[in-house]
């Protein structure tokens, strides 16, 4: 038995570290555990606040996925007041929601995860013009041909679209020739790229790949024009409570929203069907048949087991969330638990996730047995609006308080509680929206779906039949979880230009009222309130919970993805979802885990949401170099 520690996981926000327990003879791994590195005192800091302003601090729980913090936020705060935010509002956040969603994701595929399937150095063995030639065979059976429920479309032509020539991909293959000769490989450092695995795809796919990431590098940031327009910058676009803080005026060309500047969002809405649709699907479908071809279905984990949703993108106002109306009002009404789907969706088992489940202690608490927390009754898990942010470390195993050697399995060795529904551990994230959704429809929990669930339900049996297998099979599978995640962007492109033609045609209408300010003043607020906001977010379900007592924040706790798919093991629940999915993955070469890399990357990790350091006095505590060429 050999223990690997890989810290820190690179290519992810924030600080993880894993380590696993290998038998060598045979590549099973047998233990596992994943380890948030940093304390997230961002509860601390928002306590004592003003209301108003908490979505501000709370947006910055992240650097990646900017607005979802602050969205959550918002919804907490405006349930707590009893807030309804106008119609104008609610389609422009779903805009800024959706816009995020396909940039985060196809930041994710290429840049962040796709190295665990292509490299550049085996892109250096291709023909060019035997790529040219993949690349066209790859559009044409691996494109997934869907429309969205809009009848017109803006875009004349699909304006960006893969390159397909011998000459193109030559000059791809110079430069990243030139790159490896240099010996300095820069973004593509530190990676194990002798690993049999990169034998699995042919030389041309990878030097497809690789040209398609540069493509990626260049256009993601034009996906987020929405976050401009609507919210005055990127990262991090601005809010107001009770709705935007952006003004219309089709006749002031000076106005934050007017013709000019809807027309730019249009662009950026069109761009992103095009990336997805001609890029992004096909490419991850590739891979993905390529690497199930050659027997990859393993690291499924919780997938199969035990999913969870929150659902979202109200279509229209809803009067609030903890009393439930939140849920009547969705497009993708994916709210619940799903048990035992990796048997087969006729044996898989659906339970709701409804307004009365949400101030239930027995459904969601988390605990911190393994977490370097204190609560009161170590062994008793809080409900969030009780929740406690007490830290308690207690150092490794082996090696010293600042020199980690191995963690403690048995004690505390985590900077991330154990959120639990029911008891019961849950993986969350697109994948699991998916199987909610898939399990609701096809066991008729949704009589009358929504155009988006039936288009998750058309995109989930399409690639089905592409890879000729049962979705049971291939969906909780790392090749699964990062396949769902492109279908995920393709749904959200569509929804993105939903919602976009409800704000055209209600401004048409007369209507440019963008905030409620009826409950702005603190003297109509009750003195005490309590509230919860929900966001399906890139990384799956993220809930925020705050309380009020007298006009400011008296507690505020953040369940976010990470919390539920990186948190420590549990003596009655059993293992998290990064854990379980290490565990039931085989190993080839026990020092070269790509492996663990890639099905912990199948998650897109963003441990800065689940961890942060803050200091009270402002002092720099250390500075940790994770880059080994600083």
């Amino acid at each position: 038995m050999k223990r690997i520690v890989v810290d820190p996981i690179n290519r992810i926000e924030g600080h993880l570290r894993v380590e696993i327990k290998v038998n060598e003879a045979t590549g099973k791994v047998e233990d596992a555990l994943s380890s948030g590195t940093a304390w997230r005192g961002i509860e601390l800091v928002l306590k004592g606040r003003d209301p108003r302003d908490a979505w501000l601090f709370a947006q910055r729980i992240c650097g990646v996925c900017t607005t979802v913090h602050a969205l959550a936020c918002l919804r907490a705060v405006e349930d707590a007041l009893g807030i309804q935010i106008p119609k104008n509002a609610n389609y422009m956040r779903n805009i800024i929601a959706a816009s995020q969603m396909i940039h985060d994701h196809i930041v994710h595929f290429y840049h962040l995860h796709a190295l665990d399937w292509v490299s550049p150095v085996a892109a250096l063995k291709a023909d060019p013009a035997a790529t040219a030639a993949l690349q066209n065979t790859v559009l044409e059976k691996y494109s997934l041909k869907f429309e969205g429920p809009i009848a017109f479309d803006t875009n004349a032509y699909a304006k960006d679209f893969p390159k397909a020539t011998t000459a193109y991909f030559r000059e791809i293959q110079n430069k990243i020739k030139n790159i490896v000769e240099s010996g300095q490989l820069g973004i593509f450092a530190a990676q194990y790229w002798d690993h049999p695995d990169y034998s699995i795809l042919p030389p041309e796919a990878h030097l497809m790949a690789v040209a398609h990431y540069l493509n990626m590098l260049d256009r993601q940031r034009d996906l987020v024009t929405s976050h401009l327009v609507f919210g005055g910058k990127n990262p991090h676009p601005h809010y107001i409570v009770g709705g935007m803080p952006c003004s219309i005026s089709m006749n002031d060309m000076n106005a934050s929203v007017n013709t000019e500047r809807l027309a730019l969002v249009g662009t950026s809405v069109d761009l992103a069907i095009d990336l997805v649709n001609s890029f992004y699907i096909p490419d991850v479908l590739v891979i993905g048949d390529l690497f199930i071809k050659a027997g990859h279905v393993d690291g499924g984990g919780l997938a199969g087991k035990r999913v969870l949703s929150f659902g979202d993108f109200p279509e229209e106002r809803y009067s609030g969330i903890s009393n439930g109306d939140y849920f009547n009002n969705l497009l993708v009404r994916s709210n619940g638990v799903v048990e035992n789907f990796g048997e087969g969706v006729d044996r898989a088992a659906f339970y709701p996730l409804e307004g009365k489940d949400l101030s239930d202690p027995a459904v969601l608490a988390e605990g911190v047995e393994h977490a370097w927390y204190n609560y009161p009754e170590a062994s008793k898990d809080l409900h969030p609006w009780s929740g406690i942010t007490s830290p308690q470390y207690t150092g490794p195993k082996e090696g010293t308080k600042t020199a980690w050697k191995y963690l403690d399995e048995a004690g505390k060795y985590s900077w991330i509680k154990t959120p639990k529904w029911n008891g019961k551990m849950v993986e969350v994230g697109p994948l699991a929206k998916y199987i909610i959704v898939y399990t609701k429809v096809k066991k008729g929990f949704l009589q009358q779906p929504t155009w988006a669930e039936k288009f998750m339900v058309d995109q989930i049996e399409a690639v089905s039949k592409l890879l000729n297998m049962p979705p049971e099979k291939w969906m909780p599978t790392t090749v699964g979880r990062t396949a769902v995640r492109g279908l995920d962007a393709q749904l959200n492109a569509y929804i993105n230009k939903y919602f976009l033609d409800k704000l055209i045609n209600n401004i048409k209408a007369g209507d440019t009222t963008v905030a409620n300010t009826n409950t702005w003043d603190q003297a109509n607020w009750p003195k005490e309130a309590r509230g919860v906001g929900l966001h399906e977010a890139p990384r799956g379900g993220l809930s925020h919970w705050v309380t009020i007592k007298n006009g400011k924040i008296d507690n505020y706790q953040a369940i976010v993805p990470s919390t539920w798919n990186a948190c420590p093991r549990d003596t009655n629940a059993g293992y998290g979802a990064y854990e379980s999915s290490m565990i039931e993955t085989k190993v080839k070469i026990a020092e070269k885990p790509l492996e663990i890399l890639r099905v912990v990357h199948s998650f897109d990790p963003c441990l800065a949401c689940a961890t942060h350091l803050y200091d009270g006095q402002g002092k720099e505590l250390s500075v940790v170099r994770t880059d080994p060429y600083l």
